[in-house]
């Protein structure tokens, strides 16, 4: 049996610019192949800095902003058996899609024509109560703290992607050192392989972080790693990272841009490319990186560091987080 609520609260943007805000709304039900979620705890992702800040086309308005959500199923919609009432489950950036365009066809989901997209699309995990489609949420068994794996849930998952991306050279560098970097460090050490932060310049905590996690060098993003990379991820929505992080790579090195959203990238000489260099991106995540991901961070003891916030100060965890005033995650508690 469903726990009975009559209303829950949201944060909700209204007009992209302006900040979100708290709504009382009735507890929604859970349409057929959905589940409603009691959220205990919702990471905030640069992502949702854009989504605020307007910087992605095509999404719903208004909108309950949120895709990092850790919580326990509290009722089913026809036809949803699994997971079952009570389950504790993760729910991501990708919140459904088609299953018949070309891309779900050949196993590339995260490419669909038509998904929807938790707190874009549809609303959201900064609120006390979600809807989501049972498919696509995850449960989280081995994951006991709620605030501890709700980053894992975008920074992680789209982390991991990047890094499977990348390939399986030996030096990795990670050009913005924020949530998704902070996570993925930790998996490059288990594995063995060596760790190049880049950060603001002059952002000497962000460089402390990542040599307290284990990094074989920190610097700012302008300098020189002191040996060519194998490869580099660019977590940083910046543009201007890339020419620098492919005259960081040698020869049939890989960059790979992690981020939805990216200011222009400025006009490079073909020589930093030439010699196979690659330039990629990637975009969103299928089921298949959660599942891998989800099973391989208890093994790799990957440990989110987080800053909590109560769900009524979700604008100023947004603000925090532009203006680079924590290391790791914030996490909006309900």
């Amino acid at each position: 049996m469903s726990e009975a609520h009559d209303t829950m609260t949201a944060m909700v943007l209204h007009r992209p610019g302006t900040p979100l805000i708290a709504e009382t709304r009735p507890v929604p039900d859970p349409g057929p192949g959905e589940i409603r979620v009691r959220v205990e705890a919702c990471a905030v992702c640069r992502t949702d800095l854009h989504v605020v800040d307007g910087e992605l086309p095509g999404g719903q308005l208004p909108v309950v902003p949120g895709h990092e959500i850790v919580g326990r199923v509290e009722a089913l919609g026809t036809g949803v058996t699994t997971p079952a009432i009570g389950t504790r489950v993760g729910i991501p950036w990708l919140g459904h899609t088609c299953g018949h365009c070309a891309y779900c066809l050949e196993g590339h989901e995260n490419l669909c024509d038509t998904p929807a997209f938790t707190g874009f699309t549809r609303d959201g995990g900064f609120a006390t109560h979600v809807v989501a489609d049972a498919a696509y949420a995850f449960a989280l068994e081995g994951f006991d703290d709620p605030v501890a794996a709700a980053p894992m849930m975008c920074a992680g998952l789209i982390g991991w992607r990047a890094l499977r991306m990348a390939g399986e050279g030996r030096r990795i560098g990670l050009y913005g050192f924020g949530a998704a970097a902070h996570l993925i460090a930790q998996v490059l050490n288990w594995q063995g392989r060596e760790v190049y932060a880049f950060t603001r310049a002059g952002d000497n905590a962000a460089q402390a972080h990542a040599m307290k996690l284990g990094a074989t060098w920190a610097g700012g993003s302008e300098e020189a790693p002191p040996t060519l990379l194998d490869a580099a991820i660019i977590f940083a929505p910046v543009g201007a990272l890339v020419p620098l992080a492919l005259r960081a790579v040698r020869k049939g090195g890989r960059v790979v841009c992690g981020g939805i959203h990216m200011s222009d990238i400025p006009s490079f000489p073909y020589d930093i490319l030439w010699e196979e260099r690659e330039l990629i991106s990637v975009a969103n995540l299928t089921r298949a990186d959660a599942v891998e991901f989800l099973a391989l961070a208890p093994k790799a003891g990957v440990k989110a560091d987080t800053v909590t916030y109560p769900l009524a100060q979700a604008n100023q965890a947004l603000d925090d987080l532009r203006n680079g005033r924590f290391q790791g995650a914030a996490v909006l508690l309900p």
